[in-house]
């Protein structure tokens, strides 16, 4: 009986031990995501008295050109992500591993932009960088070249703004491979040296299958922070030019605070959702296929 009654403690301990962040959890994500579910299928202003309309938000941006253009969007932006920075960052990983006396100095760099605020990355590049009169691009025009602000042409405004934000997200992802590269075994690097291993090698054969779950985690992160991207368009060119970088989450902004409809916001908002939702339902399902391989 005391061993029964000091499990019913030690549970109802950790019970109270874990009230105070399912509480948190339950007040800032789970009550606003209900909220925002329900607002989707509802016209409001986001003052007055919510409607019931059903599926007609879903309806009107399924039919908003708009709003495909910002899907679309969403998709490049997901894919550049997925490659670019992934590549940039796993290689300056690797190079990094081996190296002794200044691998703690490149890591403080590479998290340097990262660190900075996003409103801080945005000034630097529109006026060093972008800048047509004071900038990098300036600088070129009166060397003769032609060429001018990716953020003004609509074929290459994206893309603009997507380099940007690698620029930022880069080093992020290098210090995290680095951390997962550094968990790899010494033994298997050590045999594979001794067997005659070259480095593609040991990269393909023992690095890369050790830290594979991180590979898969940040693939799923990103993802997600791909179809939540905001600060960036929103301070480089606010969705312009003519929707050339409006994204989901810029849509769902301008749609609510522009034209105050915010149940057509609110559907937005939940089509990012299910995408971000989708990504992590395929993160699980790939780590128990591992797991029970």
């Amino acid at each position: 009986m005391s061993d029964r009654k000091s499990k019913r403690e030690r549970k109802t301990g950790y019970y109270l031990l874990a009230a105070p962040a399912i509480l948190l959890s339950l007040s800032v994500v789970l009550i606003p995501a209900v909220t925002t579910i329900y607002a989707s299928f509802t016209e409001w202003n986001g003052m007055g008295e919510m409607k019931w309309i059903g599926l007609q938000n879903f309806k009107d941006i399924l039919g908003d050109p708009i709003f495909m253009t910002s899907l679309k969007n969403n998709f490049r932006w997901t894919l550049i992500f997925l490659i670019v920075p992934v590549t940039i960052g796993m290689v300056a990983a690797v190079l990094l591993i081996n190296m002794k006396k200044t691998k703690n100095m490149f890591q403080t760099f590479y998290l340097i932009p990262y660190i900075l605020a996003p409103s801080t990355n945005a000034v630097i590049w529109l006026n060093i960088m972008f800048s047509p009169n004071a900038g990098v691009i300036g600088y070129l025009k009166d060397l003769g070249l032609d060429i001018s602000s990716p953020l003004g042409n609509m074929s290459s405004a994206l893309y603009g703004v997507v380099g940007v934000d690698i620029w930022h997200y880069w080093g992020f992802l290098t210090v995290i491979y680095l951390a997962a590269l550094r968990q790899t075994p010494i033994d298997q690097i050590e045999s594979a040296r001794v067997e005659g291993g070259n480095a593609w090698q040991i990269y393909r054969y023992i690095y890369l299958p050790n830290i594979m779950p991180t590979v898969k985690l940040m693939f799923v992160m990103i993802v997600i922070y791909s179809f939540l991207s905001f600060d960036y368009v929103y301070l480089l060119t606010g969705g312009g030019p003519a929707h050339a970088t409006e994204l989901l989450s810029t849509f769902a902004y301008s749609t609510a605070f522009s034209a105050f409809k915010f149940g057509r916001s609110a559907a937005v908002s939940v089509v990012m959702g299910i995408f971000g939702s989708v990504a992590a339902f395929c993160y699980v399902w790939i780590s128990r296929k591992d797991v029970a391989e």
